[in-house]
């Protein structure tokens, strides 16, 4: 079956198109172009009027925690994990951003393997939902940030990490995550705390990157930003009080910044619902993490959209929202779409989705209005195709 999409507005990943069709068959963009000159077998395919509508490559979200729902308390909802909601929540958050438009997520942290089965069940075409890579459990030191939320693996020293970092890929981790330093959600610990030493995050990306497994660091304060850059993670997740001296050494390395911008915002704009310690420690790097974000952004850092959805009123689905923050905090538009597609698409290493080009996967999502002139147009999403199948909204 092969679907065209005629005369929209087509944003491909890089640039905008006016007057554009889409082909696809067989899962797989066939042919984008010009719509008068559409290939004839177009007329053949299943119609889809794009007049005055606009066409966008799957958005990704490169951090998410798909087995918390968003509610005030994670503390709470990490009390009721057991093998079997762990799965029910995943799966059912993974349904959640599909039909956001969201059709690309990277978990960052989740119960035991359940993410990481989910996603292979996904993969097979079992259940439905946005495509997962999931990190299996996220990796701190003892007593480290996150180890209250029963998603971590508390581990210390270079030998230890790098079995952890090899079990976790055993489970089936197609990323590692490794934890840096403090954060919000963890009472009794600061988040700018430095975790671990460069020595063990040297072996830690070093053993990921010998398996051919990206990594992410997730690091609020300036010196765990520095040490995580230099041990050569792929991105910087937060980087809530990045420094110009961090900026210029990620923009040295290619280090990409994702700087979830609407997990403090969860919390700062719920101060009688989230726990006191979360509100306090998120409204403390609030306007930092905007002026980090802003110093990232002229100096030119590569920057990939993630939400940390799963954290508090940061329901999943919420990557639209996260690039309507970032046009607030001083991108463009198109900048914003970019990070949710082609840029997104690099720091997962997945060259065939995030784009709008023949072979690459038909991951599409069709708006009523034009994100690029109204980027709150991203949130209601009109259509959404999946590796060329209708999974939200309809046709026609």
């Amino acid at each position: 079956m092969s679907t065209y999409i005629s005369n929209a507005t087509l944003f491909d990943g890089r640039s905008v198109r006016q007057n554009a069709g889409v082909l696809v068959a067989d899962g797989r963009i066939a042919w984008a172009g010009a719509h008068a000159r559409a290939p004839r077998v177009a007329r053949d395919a299943d119609q889809v009027d794009g007049r005055g509508k606009t066409v966008s490559p799957g958005l990704i979200d490169c951090h998410v925690h798909l087995c918390f729902d968003g509610s005030a308390d994670i503390a709470a909802e990490a009390r009721e994990l057991t093998d079997t909601t762990a799965v029910l929540r995943v799966l059912r958050n993974a349904r959640r951003n599909l039909e956001a438009g969201v059709t690309t997520v990277r978990d960052l942290g989740g119960w035991k393997s359940s993410a990481c089965e989910v996603a292979a069940a996904i993969g097979r075409g079992e259940v439905p939902g946005s495509r997962v890579l999931a990190a299996g459990r996220l990796l701190t030191i003892t007593g480290g940030h996150g180890h209250t939320l029963r998603i971590a693996r508390e581990v210390d020293g270079t030998v230890a990490l790098r079995t952890a970092v090899r079990e976790e890929i055993r489970g089936g981790a197609a990323v590692i995550k490794l934890v840096a330093t403090g954060g919000v959600l963890t009472p009794g610990i600061t988040a700018d705390f430095t975790a671990f030493t460069q020595e063990e995050l040297d072996a830690a990306v070093d053993e990921a990157h010998s398996w051919g497994r990206a990594v992410a660091a997730h690091a609020i304060g300036p010196a765990g930003i520095l040490q995580a850059a230099r041990a050569g993670v792929d991105s910087v997740e937060h980087g809530s009080m990045l420094t110009a001296d961090g900026v210029k050494v990620l923009k040295e390395l290619g280090t990409f910044h994702v700087p979830t911008i609407s997990a403090i915002r969860g919390m700062v704009e719920h101060p009688d619902e989230v726990p006191a310690y979360a509100v306090e420690k998120a409204t403390a790097i609030a306007e930092l993490a905007r002026d980090a974000f802003r110093r990232s952004l002229r100096a030119g850092v590569k920057i990939a959209c993630g939400t940390d959805a799963g954290t508090p009123f940061n329901p999943h689905g919420n990557a639209p929202v996260e690039l309507v923050r970032m046009v607030e905090w001083g991108m463009t538009p198109l900048q914003a779409l970019r990070s949710a597609t082609t840029s997104a698409a690099e720091l997962l290493r997945l060259p065939e989705v995030g784009v709008v080009r023949p072979g690459a996967v038909a991951d599409l999502v069709l708006y009523d209005a034009s994100p690029l002139e109204d980027i709150g147009a991203i949130t209601k999403p009109a259509l959404v195709m999946q590796a060329g199948a209708v999974v939200a909204g309809a046709a026609g």
